[in-house]
């Protein structure tokens, strides 16, 4: 690997202007950014970056966009309480923002819920890293890794347990839309675990809310009139819409159908039944993340993509197998 003084001289600046570079200095004028990029890519040359800048950047939705906004929260809370304990100082910049990366000093960005096509050209822009949480994107980009929950592994392990408990007819209401976020993975992986168990699983069946919750109630009566007898909802706090829905439709929670919904530490435990749920290792997400940024500082390549498990929190809105349907 080449040396910081033999960078600068081919790419015809300063040691100075490196350094200012790579630590990203804001006052470094986009144009000769990028010559310095290109001259380190083009001769493999990768900086150490300074252990003395320590602030992180938490890129975050730039509204509230229920229900996914409490997966959101809880990744925020779990970043909160692990950054600041390894020293690093936090800024929250919404995602509608991000332009504003270029005026400002850090180290490291983490991403909560965004597109990664949102950051495509992040290689040439900056050469700090960026961690994206809960998104998958393109392998091997230089500076981004991304840290999510096992879709697959969750999606299965609600499945399961529904049909462990008796359930034979399960109706899911997938947050969003198929081409965002998480949706599609969602809906290959539930569609999978259904036919590994022999359960109904027709378009009729598994559905998208589409953006926010407002189609929720109307959804969730679809899927009585098809006899559901269990309904799955991975998505924020779909679980208390899920509720409210099926008392206007004078169904009881587990008694006519058993329900799962994605955690809500704020209030899963205190609904009425208390909510099963699946939940995402949001601590441990948290720790990796950090790990990540600490090694990419300190001039070592953390993993390009970091995939965990799925946690299931079972309460009382599952009827307990071998408990006929009231």
């Amino acid at each position: 690997m080449i040396k910081i003084q033999e960078l600068a001289r081919l790419a015809g600046v300063s040691v100075a202007t490196i350094s200012r570079v790579f630590n990203h200095h804001p006052n470094i004028r986009p144009e000769l950014r990028r010559r310095v990029f290109d001259a380190a890519r083009e001769h493999g040359y990768n900086p150490r970056l300074s252990l003395k800048q320590k602030n992180v950047v938490i890129i975050t939705p730039y509204n509230a966009v229920w229900p996914v906004q409490g997966c959101v929260d809880m990744i925020l809370m779990a970043l909160t309480q692990e950054l600041p304990r390894r020293g690093f100082r936090l800024e929250i910049l919404p995602v509608n923002n991000r332009e504003r990366l270029a005026e400002i000093q850090f180290c490291a960005a983490v991403a909560i819920g965004a597109e990664p096509s949102d950051f495509a050209d992040w290689p040439e822009r900056f050469p700090v890293p960026l961690v994206i949480l809960d998104r998958d994107g393109k392998p091997r980009q230089p500076n981004v890794f991304h840290i999510r929950s096992d879709e697959a592994q969750g999606m299965r392990l609600a499945i399961a347990h529904l049909h462990e408990s008796g359930c034979r007819k399960i109706g899911c209401i997938i947050h969003g839309d198929p081409a965002t976020g998480n949706a599609a993975l969602r809906r290959a992986a539930i569609l999978r675990a259904l036919a590994a168990r022999k359960l109904p699983r027709d378009d009729s069946l598994v559905l998208f809310s589409g953006a926010g919750d407002e189609h929720y109630v109307e959804l969730i009566g679809k899927l009585l009139k098809r006899g559901a007898d269990a309904l799955f909802c991975p998505g924020g706090n779909a679980g208390i819409i899920a509720l409210h829905a099926f008392s206007l439709f004078g169904r009881r929670v587990p008694e006519d159908v058993s329900l799962i919904a994605s955690e809500q530490t704020s209030f899963s435990r205190y609904t009425v039944p208390p909510l099963t749920t699946v939940s995402p290792d949001y601590p441990t997400m948290a720790v990796a993340t950090a790990d990540a940024i600490e090694s990419h500082l300190a001039g070592k390549t953390p993993p390009a993509r970091t995939v965990l498990p799925y946690g299931l929190i079972k309460r009382d809105s599952v009827r307990p197998a071998g408990q006929p349907a009231a």
